[in-house]
């Protein structure tokens, strides 16, 4: 996820706890979905569909922190 901010996202992690927060639940939600995809852990398309959009909403956040801290 944003490989033009690798290195800011390494900073923020250590010096930003929502940050770090927002980012671990990305990559939660990231592999919770892909195992529902996969039929590991069950879900119906709507639960899928309603996790995929807070994956979105976090991902936004996250942006958004990048682009204000790379100014």
């Amino acid at each position: 996820m944003f490989p033009e901010y690798r290195d800011l996202i390494t900073h923020l992690k250590t010096t930003d706890h929502h940050f770090l927060n927002l980012f671990e639940k990305h990559i939660e939600l990231d592999q919770r979905i892909k195992n529902m995809e996969l039929g590991i852990e069950p879900a119906t398309h709507l639960v899928i569909e309603v996790l995929k959009k807070e994956k979105l909403a976090l991902k936004d956040e996250i942006y958004q922190i990048l682009r204000m801290a790379a100014v």
